[in-house]
């Protein structure tokens, strides 16, 4: 898919689904790859760093614990896992940003709905802002309950919707007006005019938890950060 076709599945009125979807977004993350963290650390103010760093913390690991960082990306959380101490391993759709992958960490390029990884064989889990990427949800989190052993541990970010209203007016002013200014300047505009219309794929928080405790993870909660910028779940693997 050409990266012209690619533009035009954000562009229209509705938002690509299916096999559809999942082409438009390898071609996206494929894209935007080489100039993925500079638009990152701008458009965030770096906030992103502090959202990370506190995943990591929350995902309250022992030392030595093998994690799995799914649409790792360029590495960000794995050089975070490592520095925590824990042993990362990255996987993406994206050959481009894998390629780009500057932590070290092991690497594979693997559909994260269907992880090449053996049953109870990891300690966690980390997903930083792909959530709402994927195709389908339910699948996913039984994806996670099968890959982390009993007693191990989730930690997911992506972007949110805040609940208080002026934050909120203020963060789609911003999201849905300057980040695709952002976006277009400094890298692909298209794929961050992708960015405010994706978070029409996540559902409602409750309905996340809900679906994680149904995929074995009782204890799951969800939580705002920087006033609902971002969202996280956290969960225990039963």
């Amino acid at each position: 898919m050409s990266s012209a076709n690619t533009g035009a599945s954000w562009d229209r009125e509705t938002l690509p689904e299916g096999d559809e979807k999942k082409q438009a977004v390898r071609d996206m993350f494929d894209a935007i790859a080489p100039r993925y963290d500079l638009v990152n650390r701008v458009m965030t103010f770096r906030l992103d760093v502090r959202w990370r760093r506190r995943t990591v913390r929350d995902l309250a690991l022992p030392g030595g614990s093998t994690v799995l960082d799914l649409a790792s990306g360029t590495g960000d959380l794995c050089i975070d896992l490592r520095e925590s101490g824990l042993t990362p391993i990255s996987m993406d759709l994206s050959y481009g940003m894998l390629a780009a992958d500057r932590s070290g960490a092991p690497r594979s390029q693997a559909d994260i709905l269907h992880l090449p990884v053996r049953d109870h064989s990891v300690d966690g889990v980390t997903c930083g802002f792909a959530l709402r990427n994927l195709l389908e949800l339910p699948a996913f989190f039984a994806e996670l309950a099968r890959v982390v052993r009993p007693g191990g541990r989730i930690a997911l970010l992506d972007v949110g919707v805040p609940e208080n209203k002026l934050i909120r007016f203020g963060n789609n002013i911003y999201f849905g007006k300057v980040v695709p200014k952002i976006g277009a300047l400094l890298s692909d505009g298209a794929a961050y005019r992708y960015l405010p219309k994706s978070v029409a794929y996540l559902p409602a928080p409750h309905e996340m938890v809900a679906l994680l405790h149904s995929a074995g993870f009782g204890d799951a909660t969800h939580h705002q950060l920087s006033g609902g910028l971002t969202q996280q779940l956290l969960g225990t693997r039963d």
